[in-house]
């Protein structure tokens, strides 16, 4: 995996600059304007989709790797995607891109702990030279920070950033193309074997939880707009941030392939997910 190794953090880190790009503090306070919905949707997606993930992967008696795996892909939080697929719903965009800003800078804590808890009760074996302090540390260089570079060119630049916004996402669209070409060039002759047993629990996971998330948020959240919206942040993961996190611990690219099969289906599910809401409205 030495090249999905080396160009992951590259990858993630211009990806996240993109994501700073399009973010501004309004979209950080607006939660205080609606802090339902966004209760809803950041409970949703960082405690109900890895409780979940867990469950999927017992129920399946799943090896080890892929249940880890799949674990990892559970804990990333949305990204650009997300946002783009919930307004083609006619979602609330705005909560998406709000639960999407809030998640990423939450993630250095939150998916060090459900991935180190998870395999630590799975029985994966962990480096001892890897702790959560140290994921955390290394996210924050290639999550964090690239998000707080780009609000703060955007502060400087805004009308300029503004008018060439859908070309930016557009360019992480195509770099989160390139991380998963190049796991396919470099592991071909051991991927098609992993698919075949983590095809079926991505698929499960990504239906289950978005139906899940927006049953849930029918029950709690006022508003058709706001309810597509936490359905799809809740289906549509970081791909790119999972396989970074992944490559970082484990030297398997088993533990990559669920990753790679969610971001492939995640897409085909979402849309057929946005035409059954668009048919039943």
């Amino acid at each position: 995996m030495e090249i999905v190794t080396k160009i992951a953090p590259i990858v993630l880190a211009l990806i996240m600059l993109g994501l700073g790009l399009g973010l501004s503090t309004k979209d950080f306070t607006r939660i205080l304007v609606t802090p339902k919905d966004f209760l809803v949707g950041i409970f949703s997606q960082l405690i109900i989709l890895p409780i979940i993930a867990f469950c999927i992967a017992i129920i399946l008696d799943l090896s080890l790797p892929i249940s880890v795996g799949l674990m990892i892909i559970a804990s990333a939080p949305g990204g650009v995607t997300s946002n783009v697929l919930t307004k083609f719903a006619n979602g609330d965009v705005a909560l998406s891109i709000s639960l999407t800003a809030i998640t990423s800078l939450i993630s250095i804590i939150s998916v060090p702990f459900v991935v180190i808890t998870s395999a630590d009760l799975l029985g994966a074996t962990i480096s001892k030279e890897i702790s959560m302090i140290n994921i955390s540390l290394k996210m924050a260089l290639v999550v964090t920070l690239p998000v707080i570079i780009g609000m703060i060119i955007r502060g400087f630049l805004e009308n300029f950033i503004l008018s060439k916004i859908n070309i930016i996402n557009k360019i992480t669209g195509w770099l989160f193309v390139i991380i998963f070409a190049a796991i396919w060039i470099e592991e071909k002759e051991n991927i098609l074997i992993y698919l075949s047993e983590a095809g079926l629990a991505v698929l499960i996971l990504n239906v289950v939880m978005m139906s899940i998330a927006y049953f849930i948020a029918k029950k709690f959240v006022y508003g058709a707009a706001q309810q597509k919206c936490i359905a799809l942040e809740c289906g549509l993961q970081n791909g790119t941030l999972a396989v970074f996190v992944a490559t970082f611990i484990f030297d398997d690219i088993a533990y990559v392939i669920p990753t790679g099969a969610y971001a492939l289906l995640m897409y085909i599910t979402g849309f057929i997910f946005i035409y059954i809401l668009r048919k039943s409205n």
